[in-house]
């Protein structure tokens, strides 16, 4: 099944109220509005995109070793995932979707990585939970997420919202700001510019991890030629 048919299916069922967590109309409202407001402001259209120089970044994988976008992209390309936390279905989803697709990136020569803002503790939750064998790197305060323009501030009802939905961001972030990155995908060729970036606004929407396939072949071919 595709990631987004997973996607779909999950917020068909939470909203359904199938789930133990059952969100009101209120709730679903405050989401939507939510999502809608971030779309309106347009700043994934101002994020990081194709063509563009990717920001380098040293962050500290789930054991505390520092890793290095400049050591990584030595070897070849590079795919970064930026997800919002192992309390997020959706994210969760998507690390597994990546997690089946590693082998295909491997093949090409490519290196994955997914980012998040939580803590260390969390990471290795997220990654012993999701069967992974990528890292996740902790982005204290979201700061690599801000130099590619995805970070952004929740509104205060969707805080209140995610207060008692027992989502303490402060305390799986070890940060007391309410921000997160939205989700992203980036391909940076190991000459630092990104080839393929996709930012959405809409945490529900995600590409599927097939679709860095035919990018990391054409930076395999480029480098070829």
């Amino acid at each position: 099944m595709a990631l987004q048919d997973k996607l779909d299916a999950f917020k068909a069922d939470f909203e359904g109220g199938r789930f133990p967590l059952k969100p009101g109309k209120e709730a679903l409202d405050t989401m939507h509005r939510a999502t809608a407001e971030l779309i309106a402001s347009g700043q994934a259209q101002r994020a990081k995109k194709a063509g563009d120089a990717a920001p380098e970044f040293i962050l500290r994988d789930p054991d505390g070793k520092p890793v290095s976008s400049r050591d990584l992209l030595a070897k070849g390309p590079l795919v970064v995932s930026f997800y919002r936390g192992v309390w997020c279905p959706y994210c969760n989803l998507e690390l597994q979707a990546l997690q089946e697709a590693l082998p295909e990136i491997a093949a090409r020569g490519a290196s994955l990585v997914a980012i998040s803002p939580q803590t260390a503790p969390n990471s290795r939750k997220s990654e012993r939970e999701n069967k992974l064998s990528f890292p996740i790197l902790s982005d204290v305060a979201s700061g690599v997420a801000d130099a590619f323009g995805i970070r952004f501030a929740l509104p205060a009802d969707l805080v209140a919202l995610y207060k008692s939905f027992k989502n303490d961001l402060p305390t799986f972030n070890d940060n007391p700001a309410w921000v997160l990155p939205m989700p992203a995908r980036y391909v940076i060729g190991r000459d630092g510019i990104i080839a393929y970036a996709e930012v959405n606004p809409d945490y529900t929407q995600r590409p599927d991890p097939s679709e860095l396939l035919p990018v990391l072949d054409r930076l395999q071919a480029s480098k070829a030629a």
